[in-house]
């Protein structure tokens, strides 16, 4: 499309053509789409010969691509000789004519009728537009509503008008949807809010007030926090606004985050220029997103503080206990000369005990008695004495950084924690109102909320055996009782994404009216299906398991478990051997280097990756994409070299690669290219090979990497960062291939992540089984993903602690003489009753309203346990029993998930040698740029993996060919996570006429017999990158 066109750029000329253009048909299609019905066959026949097969054709293509098409015989050459051999191998293709103008309408309704169309008519079209408006209040995304639609016209079996109508179509619903929410907009605005809006442009001192209000917190420190609850001060009311807003205009979450993102990328200057409407619409969105991002932050910040206190607590009382061990084992010299004194024959037996006491501090000074006196009575250190105590020290820290977050925050919570509660908003109405806890009466604070357990540290004897409430222990203990709280879900913040109400995480009573409607949407048969019935199968799996687990071991047949018997108990060890791959070995060695920008180019013109890369605006984009600069601000990214200094080394300009990153390198067009990159390897000869047992077999790990710069998800790990702080990057490898990442913190758990990056994976490149190590694991992946149809095959450090938590459909005493039995019997009856509660949380997940990491983070929560959490791991305790058994009993399994695990490892070993810049380091301000950042790094180790298979089909092949089985056999060995060939390093060139990979070419090496004689000869000794 022109640049500047005033219709909406929605697909690619590729695309379009995807849509719209002739089939280009291989052998096999040909064979499908060709194939001809009794009916249709009998529709064929009944024509002249040249009308016949022009029908034929009419027919396949129709079956392809659901449109028409006008062709001339030299665009169809292939499919007509395949159409004359096939259904009229009698006759010549010189006999064949083209069809006039009516016969062609005539053949398309004869089509139309025999596979039940119609064409899209003025009444279908108004439908259509109609449907059309009804999606764009849903999402404005002009790619969402075209899909939408053209699923609609499948649906309804209606073939798609024009694509240019389809461009206009969704232009003015997109207006249309726009031009409704500003009007209304417009109608319920006040004068305050309308103020608060354009005071938002307005410039200060320094900066625009929005430009310092999208400004996120780098760390907790008491400065950052600080400005963040300014923040969250003034986006208050616009907040309260809003909330009731967008309720009432029925904008859906992903049409308000669309609109919300567009105030960061749009400049002050130009949401100036804008309607007045249109701005305040774009403004408002992004404030009520901003707030609950920043309540959000400070609930995390909450938790984070007093996780830092108790730390520092414990450390004191550490240290403390030491200490006091050290002293009294010092004293106890001078405590012995003490209890002497009671036999010294020499101090008179009339002497005053005043006068021994006496004596008996000049040897041991009277405050070291009561620790001696401790010690020498093995009475235990009051470890949890002194951490009270310690805190009373932290005490003026601990108000300064968590009173004025605690006072602005609004917390809810479930009636059983209805004293907690009382203690938060008595302490909040004081601090609110600026009156000191310590200058208020004891006697009214809530005291329900103390534990017995701890009342003892925060009442302080006095004369007349009267107690005293330690106040500010009292505080900290409430900040406690709180973080717990949250961590746990019983208490939630108000306005919050992450800490909001399970419930409110849940697909809502209104599309839960629907439950059937939704659970098939999902695809997913184990929730349709009756619970009873999964059940059973999973009795009868379980029990046949079990028994033949342990026949295998009796017998002798399972050669790879070891028995052995210690004080009349039985013991055993699982075996190993190895599943190690060769990752950079003999075979790319001798290839000719080549230089990142040229491989780049190789797999752009292989893949298409840089058609994924789309302008942020909808319409009026004054230029294409300069697809140099794209890969130049892809590679800077990558390998961390940043956008300056790529500039200086490829005489690029700074400020165009700039421009070109802020409108054409975001997260969703960054993922949409290594999908298109992961999904052309996947059509290569050699994918496959890399199968584990006939199945893609995949693998989730976290690889850690250090922080330059302070951000709001790095934390402090001393054993991969010192004194420094990172993040940890998350990869879903399949068949050697990253299929998708993200970036978390190093204090959340991989395992939360787990189903996330699976269910997002948005590839071609679908895994049927997935491993992880221990800390994948938690109290309900199994059955999600079991749920999902993914078989989860974690490799635990532990295994023998694991089995002690197998469980069965029998009492353990049943199996009492076996090896390997349950632990316990399993509760049928908890799942049954809570059965459509599961459903529910299962629907949830396959929702993207919140993250699916959110909802597995609150279900494998160990703090609150109700009967639905209860009945979810059970079914996950199923799942585990039935793995674990198998895990025992087939080695193969064992080595399988120890090969995906490794081809995890070698990922990660890729990941960093491509981001060499900054050893490693991340140097970016936000997190947004991190992820954008890793996934960048993910598409360069992408692109070197495809060019690597590529060139490993193209042998393997020529190997076939040559019917070379040892050859084969070798090549199915190897790993395409090589990099020795590649150079990362030096000046850059990015022009894509700098030096044609000919992959021919290179394949030709290796059908030199001296040359693939030295492969072999190294293949038994890989070289390491």
């Amino acid at each position: 499309m022109p640049a500047g066109s005033h219709r909406l750029s929605i697909l690619t000329q590729h695309e379009i053509d995807e849509l719209y253009g002739l089939p280009r048909f291989t052998d096999e299609d040909r064979q499908a789409y060709f194939d001809l019905s009794e009916p249709e066959r009998w529709a064929v026949h009944s024509r002249t010969t040249s009308v016949a097969v022009h029908l034929a054709l009419q027919l396949g293509y129709f079956k392809a691509k659901r449109q028409f098409f006008d062709y001339d015989q030299y665009a169809i050459h292939d499919d007509l000789h395949h159409v004359l051999r096939r259904h009229f191998p009698t006759k010549d293709v010189s006999a064949i004519n083209m069809p006039s103008y009516p016969t062609r309408r005539a053949l398309q309704h004869t089509v139309l009728e025999l596979l039940g169309f119609r064409l899209c008519d003025s009444s279908a079209k108004d439908e259509l537009e109609h449907r059309a408006q009804r999606i764009a209040m849903l999402s404005t995304q002009p790619i969402y509503i075209l899909r939408e639609t053209l699923q609609y016209l499948n649906q309804q079996r209606i073939v798609a008008p024009i694509y240019t109508f389809l461009q206009d179509m969704v232009g003015r619903v997109v207006t249309g949807e726009r031009k409704r929410i500003t009007q209304l907009l417009a109608d319920a605005l006040t004068p305050d809010i309308t103020g608060q809006l354009d005071a938002l442009l307005q410039a200060g001192e320094s900066a625009y007030r929005i430009s310092v209000l999208k400004r996120e917190p780098k760390d907790f420190s008491y400065k950052e926090l600080r400005q963040e609850v300014e923040r969250r001060q003034f986006f208050a009311p616009l907040h309260a606004f809003a909330r009731h807003f967008l309720e009432t205009a029925g904008i859906s979450t992903e049409s308000g985050r669309y609109y919300a993102s567009l105030v960061k990328f749009y400049t002050v200057y130009k949401l100036q220029r804008m309607p007045a409407a249109t701005t305040r619409l774009y403004l408002l969105c992004f404030a009520y997103y901003r707030f609950r991002q920043i309540n959000d932050n400070l609930i995390e910040a909450v938790i984070h503080l007093v996780d830092q206190y108790e730390k520092w607590a414990r450390a004191a009382a550490e240290e403390a206990m030491q200490r006091a061990l050290t002293d009294a084992s010092t004293h106890l010299q001078a405590a012995g000369k003490v209890l002497n004194l009671f036999v010294d024959d020499s101090i008179p037996g009339n002497a005053s005990f005043a006068s021994v006491k006496k004596k008996a501090f000049s040897l041991l000074e009277p405050e070291r008695f009561a620790l001696v006196s401790n010690y020498m009575r093995n009475v235990a250190f009051d470890r949890a004495g002194f951490e009270w105590s310690h805190y009373t020290t932290l005490s003026p820290t601990i108000k300064r950084n968590l009173r004025h977050l605690f006072s602005e925050l609004d917390f809810a919570g479930r009636v059983e924690d209805a004293p907690l509660l009382d203690g938060i908003v008595f302490l909040q109405a004081l601090l609110r109102n600026r009156k000191s806890p310590r200058q208020t009466s004891p006697s009214t604070f809530p005291m329900d909320l103390i534990p017995k357990s701890l009342q003892r540290y925060l009442y302080a004897s006095e004369p007349g055996k009267r107690k005293r409430l330690d106040v500010d222990r009292y505080e900290f203990l409430i900040y406690r009782l709180l973080r717990n709280a949250l961590e746990a879900g019983d208490v939630f913040g108000e306005h919050s994404t992450e800490f909001r109400r399970f419930e409110d995480d849940l697909i809502s009573d209104v599309r839960w009216q629907h439950k059937d409607t939704v659970l098939k949407d999902i695809g997913a048969p184990v929730l349709l299906n009756p619970i009873e019935q999964t059940l059973t199968a999973f009795h009868e799996a379980i029990e046949a398991k079990l028994k033949l687990v342990n026949q295998r071991i009796e017998s002798g047949d399972n050669q790879h478990i070891k028995v052995s018997r210690r004080n009349d108990q039985r013991r055993w060890a699982l075996l190993y051997p190895d599943a190690d791959e060769t990752v950079n070995g003999s075979f790319y060695a001798q290839l000719p280097g080549i230089g990142i920008a040229d491989l780049l180019w190789f797999v752009a013109g292989r893949t298409g990756f840089l058609r994924a890369f789309t302008h942020v605006l909808d319409r009026y984009v004054k230029h294409d994409a300069e697809p140099r600069e794209i890969l130049a601000c892809i590679v800077a990214m990558g390998t961390n070299m940043g956008l300056r200094k790529m500039a200086e080394v490829s005489r690029l300009s700074h400020t165009s690669m700039a421009t070109t990153a802020r409108n054409y390198l975001r997260l969703e067009t960054l993922h949409a290219a290594n999908d298109a990159i992961s999904n052309a390897t996947a059509s290569l000869p050699a994918f496959h090979l890399f199968d584990i047992r006939d199945e893609v077999h995949s693998s989730s790990d976290g690889q850690r990497f250090e922080t330059q710069i302070d951000t709001f998800n790095a934390r402090h790990s001393p054993k991969y960062f010192g004194l420094q702080k990172g993040v940890s990057a998350c990869t879903l490898v399949a068949n050697h291939v990253p299929v998708n990442a993200t970036i978390i913190g190093t204090h959340e758990h991989e395992s939360h992540y787990v189903f996330d990056l699976l269910y997002n994976n948005t590839s071609d490149i679908q895994p049927e089984r997935h491993s992880t190590d221990t800390h994948g694991t938690n109290q309900v992946n199994f059955w999600i993903l079991h749920a999902f149809g993914y078989q989860f095959a974690p490799r635990y450090r532990d295994l023998h602690k694991k089995t002690g938590g197998l469980i069965g459909f029998h009492h353990p005493s049943r199996y009492e003489d076996w090896l390997i039995r349950p632990s316990r019997k399993a509760r049928d009856d908890l799942i049954v009753r809570e059965w459509p509660n599961i459903q529910r949380i299962m629907a949830s997940l396959a929702q993207k309203d919140v993250t699916q990491a959110t909802i597995v983070r609150k279900l494998s929560s160990y703090t609150r346990q109700n009967q639905t959490k209860k009945a979810l791991w059970e079914l996950d305790n199923l799942c585990r029993t039935l793995y674990i058994l198998e895990f025992i009993d087939d080695v193969g399994l064992r080595q399988s998930v120890q090969k995906a695990l490794n081809r995890g490892e070698a990922y990660h070993r890729l990941r960093r040698a491509v981001a060499y810049v900054n050893s490693g380091k991340f140097r970016v301000q936000t997190e947004a740029e991190q992820q954008i950042w890793n996934e960048c790094s993910r598409l360069i180790a992408n692109a070197i993996i495809h060019y690597n298979v590529a060139l490993l089909s193209r042998v393997y092949e020529q190997k076939r060919a040559a019917g070379d089985h040892d050859a084969m056999e070798l090549i199915r060995g190897l790993s395409p996570v090589a990099w020795q060939h590649v150079n990362l390093f030096g000046s850059f060139e990015f022009s894509p006429a700098n030096s044609p990979v000919d992959i021919d070419a290179l394949a030709a090496y290796y059908a030199d017999p001296a040359y693939w004689g030295k492969i072999q000869r190294a293949a038994s000794e890989p070289a390491e990158a």
